[in-house]
């Protein structure tokens, strides 16, 4: 038999990041968290909390966290149909769920398609980011429950849709090119200007240089973990760098930004997996991820 409340105990450690907090969201001692926490674990066998600042859950723990996900959407599915079944003090708990998508996405269409969705939703949001090529691990690790990603490969248990291309500009301040580029893009232009690289995953820069010179170069780089700041950065002449086209369109007519090689962009596509288990209650949600990203991207395949 399954412990629910010691499960939506250890749901609340995972989401709060900690003992005492999840104490106070509960209404209970640290103590009683802490017993029931232990007392869950014994019964399994397994270690389903990292006690550290913040908390964090062990694989274990975070298939038992998706669980409670989709029992907490069940039920909310049977409360519309059978509303006498709520908590007569109106104290309905409200489901999290743990969605996984690139900085990018976020910055660009991501966040509107969440906030539409929210609007006629009493779900919660906990949003993780991560590179478009690494968010499909988490759905395959359990620990989202669905994903923007750049694979069009079929993820197990979950359903996929195309969602689109997210299109990207080398670009860079009319002063950093003409600096570090007024006699061309070369090999040995690329090797000496200072590019900007968003952490060890990231590799559109790299990407790019490929397309245009048919080899690699071996890029000098900053390392700069903002979408936002690539832009700042790159408007400040710190360097050059990928940018999504709609956070550059604008400086891009003004002419406060400069393409490195005119009309020679990048395309990533991008994906919707969401966990079939999820996928019928969550239909408002991929629907808001579909009609904003076909606002929003490239839909040429």
């Amino acid at each position: 038999m399954i412990d629910y409340a010691a499960l939506r105990v250890l749901q609340a450690v995972i989401q709060t990041g900690s003992f005492d907090r999840a104490a106070a969201a509960l209404n209970v001692t640290p103590s009683a968290v802490s017993q029931r926490i232990k007392q869950l674990e014994e019964r399994l066998g397994a270690a389903l909390v990292v006690r550290a600042n913040p908390c964090t859950a062990t694989e274990k723990g975070e298939r038992l966290c998706r669980h409670m996900e989709h029992v907490g959407m069940l039920e909310q599915d049977l409360l519309k149909g059978l509303p006498s079944l709520a908590d007569p003090d109106g104290r309905q708990q409200r489901v999290t769920l743990r969605i996984a998508t690139n900085a990018d996405s976020l910055a660009t269409w991501f966040l509107q398609a969440m906030s539409e969705f929210s609007q006629s939703s009493r779900y919660l949001l906990d949003i993780a980011v991560d590179d478009q090529d690494h968010t499909a691990d988490w759905l395959q690790q359990g620990k989202v429950i669905a994903a923007v990603t750049g694979t069009d490969k079929p993820i197990s248990g979950c359903r996929r849709y195309f969602l689109g291309a997210l299109r990207y500009h080398a670009t860079a301040s009319p002063d950093f090119v003409e600096r570090h580029f007024s006699q061309g893009i070369t090999p040995a232009s690329m090797a000496q200007a200072p590019s900007m690289t968003f952490n060890q995953k990231d590799r559109l820069q790299a990407d790019w240089v490929r397309s245009v010179l048919g080899r690699d170069v071996n890029l000098p780089t900053h390392w700069l973990p903002s979408t936002q700041s690539f832009v700042d950065a790159s408007l400040m002449g710190l360097g050059w760098g990928m940018n999504p086209r709609p956070l550059v369109q604008e400086h891009l007519a003004a002419g406060r930004l400069v393409e490195l090689v005119p009309g020679q962009t990048l395309d990533i596509k991008l994906y919707w997996h969401i966990n079939r288990l999820a996928a019928d209650q969550l239909t408002p949600l991929t629907q808001k991820v579909i009609e904003v990203s076909a606002k929003k991207l490239s839909q040429s395949r």
